[in-house]
């Protein structure tokens, strides 16, 4: 059998810190299924804003939502109007979905300062081409162009799966650049799904992009921090 595993699970304390972090005992069904209703919302609200990630932090009686994107502003809106839906909407979904919502509840937005080496937002570029009808082969080649042109990449690798180009039968294509040490835990690699949906079916999109090797506790590529909150 393989012995593929998640990038990023691979990496777990050595590199990368958990996407929620809370303790719980009694509560924790009820904390695990929030974190779902969360997660699942604001991946389907904020599709096209790209979002790199949603994090989640919880104390007692406080709950604090970080999400990183490229594009705060878009998110936040004018004075701040498009948080503040934004906060009013997920409360009444959690409230719909019968999901406790503690006393003290934040909702940040963080600022992305170097999209092109995050592979969650290349994954969501690369669907927004595809699903604009560019020819998938010109969309990868000038995605991955632009990854190995950012800031501190040493490496890349975009595969597409599915009905390329409206073909009867599903096939795949990839393209690699530089190198991508997948079994070296400090080696930094970024790793992301995402899907196209096209009138004949999703395609789908990995994308895997390598920032150097990591040799302190500190990662030397964290996304950087313009913080708006709500």
């Amino acid at each position: 059998m393989s012995k593929v595993v998640h990038p990023y699970a691979h990496r777990l304390v050595t590199l990368r810190d958990w996407k929620s972090r809370w303790f719980a005992d009694k509560k924790y069904k009820d904390l695990l299924k929030s974190d779902v209703v969360i997660r699942e919302f604001l991946m389907k609200k904020l599709r096209g804003f790209y979002v790199s990630r949603v994090e989640i932090d919880r104390s007692a009686k406080a709950t604090k939502v970080m999400i990183f994107t490229s594009r705060p502003g878009m998110i936040i809106g004018r004075s701040g109007e498009g948080a503040s839906k934004l906060k009013a909407d997920l409360i009444s979904t959690l409230k719909k979905r019968s999901v406790v919502i503690p006393e003290d509840f934040k909702l940040d937005i963080l600022e992305v300062t170097n999209p092109d080496a995050d592979a969650a937002i290349v994954g969501c570029m690369i669907a927004e081409g595809l699903e604009k009808r560019l020819p998938f082969r010109r969309v990868m080649k000038q995605t991955i162009e632009k990854v190995m042109t950012a800031r501190g990449v040493k490496g890349a690798r975009i595969y597409l799966g599915g009905r390329l180009g409206g073909a009867e039968i599903a096939r795949s294509e990839q393209i690699k650049r530089g190198s991508i040490p997948l079994q070296t835990f400090r080696a930094d690699v970024d790793f992301a799904r995402e899907k196209a949906h096209m009138s004949y079916g999703d395609i789908g999109i990995k994308v895997w992009i390598y920032r150097g090797e990591i040799f302190s506790n500190e990662a030397t590529n964290a996304p950087a921090r313009r913080n708006y909150k709500q």
